[in-house]
This record gives C-alpha cells, sequence and structure tokens, in this order.
C-alpha cells in the first residue's frame, strides 16, 4: 500500500481545504440563486439532482483532476437543467407526465391493494410499517395509504363514527 493512501502530503492538504472551501461556498451561492426547488425532492429527477450536486462536490473536495471551475459549471449546470425541466413541466402537461409520477393508493378502506402494490414494487409489511408509524395497529385502522410521488407514504386513519348520543340519561 503506497504511504500516500494516509497522508498525500501538505499540497494536496491545502489544495483539498482551499478548492473545497470555494466548492462549498461556489455550491451555497448556486442554490441560494436558483430556489429551494433545487433541492426538494419532490420526484425522481429532483433526487437525481441533489445526488449528483452532492457528487459533485465530493468530486471537486477529493479529486486534484477535477479543478474548482469544472466543479462550478457543473453545479451551475445541473441547476440550470434542474430549473428548465420544472419550468418546463410547469408551462407543459406533456414534459410534467413524462418527469412526474401521480401518487398511487396502496390501501383503500383498510384493504390492501395488492395489484397496486405489485405495480409499485411494495410489499405489504412496508405500508404496515408506514401504517404503525402513523400511529395506528393494523393496516385495517387505515382508511388509505398513498404512496407518494417522492416515495413517502402518506396514512389516512379510518373515521370512527362519532355518538353524539351518550346514551340513556342517569334517573
Amino acid at each position: 500500500m503506497s504511504p500516500d493512501a494516509w497522508f498525500p502530503g501538505w499540497p494536496a492538504l491545502g489544495r483539498t481545504l482551499l478548492v473545497g472551501t470555494a466548492a462549498y461556498v461556489t455550491l451555497v451561492v448556486v442554490l441560494r440563486t436558483t430556489g429551494k426547488r433545487t433541492l426538494a425532492k419532490l420526484n425522481a429527477f429532483d433526487l437525481v439532482v441533489t445526488v449528483a450536486l452532492g457528487s459533485t462536490l465530493a468530486s471537486v473536495l477529493t479529486s486534484s483532476d477535477v479543478a474548482w471551475a469544472q466543479g462550478a459549471l457543473a453545479f451551475a449546470l445541473l441547476a440550470a437543467l434542474q430549473y428548465l425541466l420544472t419550468w418546463l413541466s410547469v408551462r407543459s402537461g406533456r414534459v410534467r407526465r413524462l418527469v412526474r409520477s401521480e401518487p398511487a393508493l396502496l390501501v383503500h378502506r383498510g384493504e390492501l391493494l395488492h395489484a397496486r402494490l405489485r405495480a409499485e414494487r411494495v410489499i405489504p409489511a412496508e405500508v404496515e410499517s408506514a401504517v404503525r408509524a402513523a400511529g395506528l395497529a393494523r393496516v385495517a385502522d387505515a382508511r388509505a395509504v398513498v404512496l407518494e410521488t417522492d416515495g413517502s407514504f402518506s396514512v389516512q386513519p379510518a373515521t370512527r363514527p362519532t355518538v353524539d348520543d351518550p346514551g340513556p340519561s342517569p334517573p
């Protein structure tokens, strides 16, 4: 094993410190300029951009083959493409359908919809876990469970009929 694996030398550490700081500041500026949506995880494309930004930052920090200017351009490119895609999806139904998934109903009136579970590649245990996390004891206690476009589960408890009549009055 090369001794560089443990300590690459002061110049390499200095580069990481300087270029890393500059890359971080650049990323913050790009994110503040492009708005909250750039890091929103509303769908698969948003998640890909978030992961790509992190990967780009890691590459700039750790690879001497990637210059700060390349990283800054990559940050700007990813943010610009994300902006363009969201701008187009707001204005075009065709683009919106291409890049956005629809929420999927997995439980209806306490019953698992097995065909929908298979289509969404979700196992019953994942739904049961989401139901428990929502404070319900079992799937039958859920009016609906929806797989949202960001991959999270929304659980709507079953509504229990309320009794307005407390029963007979004491004598």
